[in-house]
């Protein structure tokens, strides 16, 4: 039998809220919170997925079930096991759903085979916790095959896909075929945007819920310019001054010490003065770091005297994504072959994930530090790091796909590219705001007020509440 992983999460007071948003709003959310420990008393409310650490669901997961234990419900997660066969099958379909190929593998009887022989033996462990009345939510086509065995045993089951494609093509449907067979008992599907809704499933059960950030977690908290220099010089990203105390506020409310250094390949430590760009996010050919990197080197010239940070996590930490080290590997080959003067502005980083929230401090660090930050994605179900920049009153260039687009109105929150290969507007759209600070500033404090008014956990989690009320009525009416 698989050992599940039991994610320990932190109850946190849902009453914080107060602080972000506006009066009106926090009544409506208190009152939301109220119900949900009425609703769901005696009844748990499990989430699974299939990796602790690492990608923004883990995130979001570690945000709402903290407020939801500190609102009074019984909340858990667990992670699943599974073998690098699974995990390659599964990462083959997170391509193939956002219409890439991926290692170009087949979605055929072999890949039902494997895939149903991980889920059946993380069932069967799971049916040893999950009882008759709880909900279960379970996130990503990693988890879809467990709902039935879910269902056999009473549990209310949604099924949550955070990834999509506005456009779907052959591939994308073709995934959709593998998965549909394993989701169609689930009580309600929920997607992060409508365009991403799978053709052919019952249109009742059809939800949308985009995801959203937590304002207090460490990637997201206030930190001032002292405290970033302190935590990039800890991390030796930065020539900064080492007496600073490069420290952040962990979840449970103490404080934390960024000590662990990034691996910054091939170069020293920026100065301290240098103006920044910043791309954080998986090593990930749908985030397009090769991109990134040309059309920065190409298309940003040298007198604008900014440099480049390309980060993303050590790829031995992300136990879910097999293709991590390929990219990374791709991407330094390519650096290697640009220009020295190209070289010599773009840094290519691993962040340490030994500690979450410290990597999280990192993170918050490099955005803070950065004046734009950029998500060229190629594919994007939503992208989070969009709206953590926006929070942090910085402009945002990103690509015009996914859910990037709800959350940038291009020239107002942020600077959309209309087509992602496109390097050459990319790159524009870098040099007009290094060249006009004043409306860059502008446009980060209107990006700020977009996160606040729409993507903030409050919302997230009023949705969620209604969702689940509505399901568990149905339960009863049928009673």
């Amino acid at each position: 039998m698989p050992h599940l992983e039991n994610v320990d999460v932190h109850a946190l007071a849902p009453q914080r809220f107060r602080e972000v948003i506006p009066a009106d709003r926090y009544d409506k959310f208190a009152e939301a919170f109220a119900r949900a420990h009425t609703l769901l008393e005696g009844r748990v409310v499990w989430n699974v997925n299939s990796t602790a650490k690492g990608g923004g669901v883990a995130e979001m997961l570690q945000s709402l079930l903290a407020y939801a234990k500190g609102a009074g419900v019984d909340a858990r997660w667990v992670v699943i096991e599974g073998d690098p066969d699974f995990f390659s099958i599964t990462k083959r379909i997170h391509n193939h759903l956002h219409g890439a190929g991926g290692d170009k593998g087949e979605l055929g009887d072999r890949e039902h085979s494997a895939y149903e022989h991980t889920l059946e033996a993380n069932g069967t462990a799971l049916l040893e916790e999950v009882k008759s009345g709880d909900v279960v939510l379970l996130h990503d086509p990693q988890t879809a095959g467990l709902t039935r065995v879910l269902k056999e045993a009473g549990a209310v089951v949604i099924w949550r896909c955070h990834v999509g494609l506005d456009m779907p093509n052959e591939l994308a449907r073709g995934a959709w075929r593998f998965l549909t067979p394993y989701i169609t008992e689930a009580d309600a599907y929920v997607f992060s945007r409508e365009a991403f809704q799978w053709e052919g499933l019952q249109e009742n059960k059809m939800n949308i819920i985009p995801p959203s950030i937590d304002a207090f977690a460490p990637k997201n908290q206030e930190m001032n310019r002292a405290t970033v220099d302190a935590i990039l010089t800890a991390t030796e990203l930065i020539e900064g001054d080492r007496s600073a105390r490069p420290t952040f506020q962990k979840v449970d409310g103490s404080e934390g010490t960024v000590s662990r250094k990034t691996q910054l390949f091939d170069l020293p430590p920026l100065q301290a003065g240098a103006r920044v760009v910043t791309q954080v996010s998986r090593w990930d050919r749908l985030k397009d770091p090769l991109g990134v990197m040309h059309g920065f080197a190409k298309h940003v010239p040298a007198s604008s005297e900014a440099h480049l940070i390309l980060a993303g996590p050590s790829v031995e930490a992300v136990a879910d994504d097999p293709e991590g080290a390929e990219v990374l590997a791709e991407t330094h080959s390519a650096w290697q072959q640009l220009p020295a003067a190209s070289r010599e502005r773009i840094h290519l980083v691993c962040l340490p994930m030994e500690d979450g929230a410290e990597n999280a401090a990192i993170v918050n660090a490099l955005q803070r530090r950065a004046e734009i930050v950029v998500q060229k994605s190629i594919a994007e179900g939503f992208g989070l790091t969009v709206a953590e920049a926006m929070w942090k009153g910085r402009p945002v260039v990103a690509s015009r796909i996914g859910g990037i687009q709800d959350q940038i109105e291009d020239g107002v929150t942020g600077s959309l590219i209309e087509d992602p290969h496109d390097l050459a507007e990319y790159g524009a759209a870098l040099v007009g705001l290094l060249e006009d600070q004043s409306g860059a500033a502008t446009m980060g404090k209107a990006a700020q007020e977009r996160v606040r008014d729409a993507f903030l956990g409050p919302r997230h989690l009023m949705q969620y509440i209604d969702l689940i009320g509505k399901l568990i009525a149905g339960e009863q009416q049928q009673q």
